[in-house]
Order: C-alpha cells, then structure tokens, then sequence
C-alpha cells in the first residue's frame, strides 16, 4: 500500500462539518491501495465536540500527535464567549463590544493566517523526522485552518516529496476574510501565503467549481473539485414528523437570514388556519439574534423548535424525520462557491431540500441536477410561497418526498475513489 501522511486540525472529538470530510476519507482509503497515517494536534481547543464520532474513527491506522499551544486559552480570560465565537469563526456584524474589535483585530493582525500559526513550526521539525524514518513520500494538508498548509509548504521545502492541498473553504476570498478588521500590510501577506501555497503544491483539491476557476487564476497547477459527501445506506421510511416540520440543520447566523422564506410562512399561516395548526420549525445548532428577531418580527415565535446542537447522529435522525430540510447560504459573491457539507447529508435522508442562496450558487447546481429539492435567491417570496404550499398539500396526502435523483456520485466511497485517482502520481 501507498503510504500517506495527511496534516488536519480537526479529528474526533471534534465537532461541526470540519471533521467529517477527512474523518470519511480516512475510512475508505485503505479500499483503493492507500495507507493514511495521521497527524493532528494531541490537546487542540474545539469550540464544538462530538463525542459520538470517536467511535467513527477506522481501527489498524497509525495516529500520531503533538502538543498545540492556541492563544484562545489565554484570549478565554478577557471573555469566554467572545472567544469561543471568534475561534468557531462567528464574527458578529452589528452592535460589537470594544473588547470583540479589540480581539478581531488581534485575531487578524497578529495571528496570519490564523490562530494556530504556532504549530506549523514544531510540526516541520517534527515531521521531518517521521517522514525520513518511514519513508514517507506524499502529504496532504487540509484547511481551513491554512496554516496546515504552510507545515505542508515547510515540508515541501526540505524533502523530495509530493503535496496535494485540500481546501475546504476558500482563503482570502472567503465571506468572513473581510471581517477580520486587516491592515493592508495584513491582507498582502494573507495573499502572498495563499500564492506560495498555490503555487507549491503538486495537486489542489476544492470543493466546488466557482473555488475551482478562482484559484485557477492564481496557479498553473492542477485544481481538482472533490466535494463533500454523505455516508448513509439509509433506505428512507423513517418515522416521519406529524407536523409539517421544516428543520435547520447547524449554524443559522446573521448572515443566512432568509426575510423573503420567513415572510412566505408567515404569509401562509396568517392564510391557512390548517398550515397553521401543523407548522414547526426546528432549528438544530446555533442561531443569531438577528435571525430570531426577524422570525418574531414575521409572527413565527408559536411555531418555533430551538434544539440546540446535537451530536452528529441525532443531527442525522433529526433530517430523517423532517418534513423538509432547510439550507441557507449568505447573499454575497464571495458565498457562491461555498457548499456546505449538510447539503450533501440532506440529500442522503431522502427529504426535500428548500434552499435560499446567492445567485449562481454552485449548491443550487447540484440540487437542480440530483432533484432533491428547490432554490430560491433572496428577492424570491411568491415563488416560495407557492412551492411550501404544493409541498404542504402533498404533506397532506402522504406523498411528500424529493425526486430519485442520481446522489450516489456523492457517496463518500466514490469520492475517496476519486481522491485516490489524484494521489496515483503520474
């Protein structure tokens, strides 16, 4: 077998989306003649964990570990919460504290390209050693957070070895980039990281096609999409909900506050005493005050569920149940080419998926192409309206449930396969 060291922050018991795209990959791997060996931080601060994943991680691979010092834990002395919500990536974008600029500021200033910037050079060293010693001849790095890029470029450096990037978000381009309250001298570095990464690296793996022709404006080298994935054999005809649930799954922030679909429910529950007696809206995870203002403000504070995170598989049995599955994605250019992981686990518990995002999202393509469900941008409302109530009579009836589109290609077996084709060095 083909041995790799693969560099990643998040592993169990790490909690959120972050940990499940390698986590799934590391599984399969061993399926296409590839050997994975491990390497994340022994004592990491995870703003969110999840226990019931530990059970998850493959039995007979090698692990290793080293020590991480983050600066969240002295940052927790000056506020907890701020911190925790600055070092999971919510970044409040009205009314903030002196104190919340104060560590924004030193969040991106001080810390590029990101808080665990101090691991990168232990880990070189460290690694160095392991490579030589098991003869170690490719490595894969996966970020966010990007400086599990720059151990990989420090590792490029010294040895004769192949480097495929994984980048599951984008980098300087990413919504939440131009929050962090940069100087100029800040965001030129940022971007000269981002290009010596680029540029580097031996094979670039994205995960949508909108990151695809973004970073191909900046490198020569091969950019792949391999997107995220589901991992469900489930056959549907769960216990569906008695209500007419429409559930969230994750963090709904300021951002993702879709005013036209509150409107629509509103609408729809002012005119129809029946749709009114049957609807619930669960939202499972975080959700900003801003988001709830606008549902108290629209008149849905009756029909709300708030259930608060969950671990990964009630988060699975929660999509199952569900009437329909909700996803929303910020209204900005920068999100077009953001596909959250979720999408792909809503399409695997085989429930409609009601979705609200930017123009020319590149979700809103795969959702059209597997027929799992509806998009609208943020200006639609009657188009809405009139899709809740076709799925809401079909409710009803007993038959609502999405097409049988083609999902299969969204397996996580397939997509290791595919990630497997691109580590085969020609």
């Amino acid at each position: 077998m083909k041995k790799v060291l693969i560099i990643t922050y998040y592993w169990p018991p790490a909690g959120g989306p972050g940990v499940q795209r390698w986590l799934k990959f590391v599984k399969y791997l061993r399926e296409f003649d590839i050997d994975p060996v491990v390497y994340y931080p022994e004592n990491p601060h995870y703003s969110i964990t999840d226990t019931s994943l530990i059970p998850e991680i493959p039995e007979g691979i090698t692990y290793i570990t080293q020590k991480i010092r983050e600066p969240y834990r002295w940052a927790g002395w000056f506020s907890k919460t701020d911190t925790k919500r600055i070092s999971s990536g919510i970044i409040k974008t009205e009314k903030q504290s002196l104190r919340e600029k104060l560590l924004l500021w030193i969040r991106g200033n001080f810390f590029i390209p990101d808080a665990r910037k101090s691991w990168v050079t232990p880990s070189i060293t460290f690694l160095s050693d392991y490579i030589g010693k098991e003869e170690i001849e490719t490595v894969i790095t996966t970020g966010p957070p990007h400086s599990m890029h720059l151990i990989g470029l420090g590792l490029k450096e010294q040895h004769k070895l192949k480097w495929l990037v994984d980048f599951r978000d984008p980098w300087t381009s990413i919504g939440y980039h131009k929050k962090l309250k940069l100087t100029k001298a800040a965001h030129q570095k940022h971007k000269e990281l981002e290009n010596l990464v680029l540029n580097e690296a031996d094979r670039i793996i994205v995960t949508s096609g909108t990151t695809k022709e973004e970073f191909q404006k900046l490198t020569q080298k091969p950019v792949v999409v391999i997107t995220n994935g589901y991992d469900s054999d489930y056959a549907g005809n769960a216990n569906l909900d008695d209500k007419f649930t429409i559930a969230h799954i994750g963090s709904l922030l300021t951002g993702r506050n879709p005013k036209n679909l509150w409107k629509a429910l509103s609408d729809l529950a002012a005119e129809n005493e029946i749709f009114r007696a049957v609807l619930q809206l669960e939202f499972i995870g975080v959700v900003s005050k801003e988001v709830m203002d606008s549902l108290y403000r629209y008149e849905l504070g009756p029909y709300l569920k708030l259930t608060g995170y969950v671990s990964h598989a009630q988060a699975l049995r929660r999509q199952q149940r569900s009437q329909v599955l909700l996803l929303a994605e910020i209204d900005s250019e920068e999100s077009r080419g953001i596909v959250p992981g979720k999408l792909f686990e809503y399409m695997a518990a085989k429930r409609p998926i009601l979705a609200v995002g930017p123009k020319g999202w590149d979700a809103a393509k795969i959702i059209k192409e597997t027929q799992t469900g509806q998009v609208f941008d943020y200006t639609a409302h009657s188009e809405i309206k009139k899709v809740l109530l076709n799925w809401f009579k079909r409710f009803q009836e007993g038959k609502l449930a999405p097409d049988e589109g083609n999902i299969e290609q969204y397996s996580r077996r397939e997509l290791t396969r595919a990630l497997a084709t691109q580590l085969k060095w020609e």
